[in-house]
């Protein structure tokens, strides 16, 4: 992705162009919702709670939303604390996230490992020299590229994240949060935080800007195809990323769903 506006190339490629619009008509809808007028902020902390639960599953942790409400964070399991930690600071990210996306990536991994390794590897990408030396997957995705190969993609990245593009926020935060799993630069607590960026993009780009719906919480319910989704994505072909495009607007559709779900049931005290 070394273009000026590699998103919206992207966005151009057939089928894209409906996949946005689906997830989009989702979001709309619930931002429509009358209860949000009054109960924006309780909806928006009851997604972000089934957020974490969801993200960390997808790493690996069983967690209900029960046990989550009801247990002291230092008492659930490492994954858990840190997708906890991650969801309750994404508001305050979203706008470095514009402007320093870097920055932004290794303070989401000093918050989702910390309880994982030590401090000295915390924030810092893989190297040839240093940082975590497996790379856990817990969706089966295969080998990761190599620590060079991350350098200089995540540099890509990053370089296009500071840019204006005319893309929309569907497509922008797919491929962020596509190119973090397939990199893994960190090696541990990457699912976490590439799904946070999916998030943080939502509502940087304005698509979902009170964070009311919980993507983490689609891909959980579309698990099945998550892990296929994604080695589409790192095929690197253009049906692979429009798949991959159409699986991310599919989990939103699913979030927003979900959310919809809590403004109704907020709606009926």
């Amino acid at each position: 992705m070394t273009d000026v506006d590699a998103f919206a190339n992207v966005a151009d490629l057939p089928g894209v162009e409906e996949a946005v619009a689906d997830a989009r008509k989702a979001v709309d809808r619930l931002l429509g919702h009358r209860i949000l007028r009054r109960r924006s902020a309780e909806v928006s902390t009851e997604s972000a709670l089934r957020g974490a639960r969801a993200s960390a599953e997808l790493e690996g942790a069983s967690v209900t939303l029960e046990e989550l409400r009801s247990a002291a964070e230092g008492h659930a399991a490492p994954i858990v604390q840190g997708s906890l930690r991650v969801t309750a600071e994404l508001g305050s990210l979203a706008e470095t996230w514009r402007k320093a996306p870097r920055q932004v990536l290794a303070r989401l991994h000093v918050l989702a490992a910390a309880d994982l390794l030590d401090e000295a590897d915390l924030g810092r990408p893989r190297s040839g020299s240093g940082g975590p030396g497996e790379v856990s997957d817990p969706l089966g995705l295969g080998p990761a590229p190599s620590p060079a190969e991350v350098a200089s993609r995540l540099d890509a990245l990053c370089d296009l994240l500071v840019r204006p593009s005319k893309a929309p926020a569907l497509v922008i935060a797919a491929l962020v949060h596509g190119e973090l799993l397939t990199l893994r630069p960190f090696g541990v607590a990457d699912g976490v935080i590439a799904r946070a960026a999916q998030r943080l993009t939502f509502v940087a780009r304005g698509l979902d800007p009170k964070s009311l719906t919980a993507p983490e919480v689609g891909h959980l319910e579309l698990v099945a195809e998550y892990p296929d989704a994604l080695r589409a994505y790192a095929s690197g072909t253009s049906e692979g990323m429009v798949r991959w495009i159409r699986h991310c607007a599919d989990a939103t559709v699913a979030a927003a769903r979900d959310s919809q779900a809590i403004c109704e049931a907020y709606l009926r005290g």
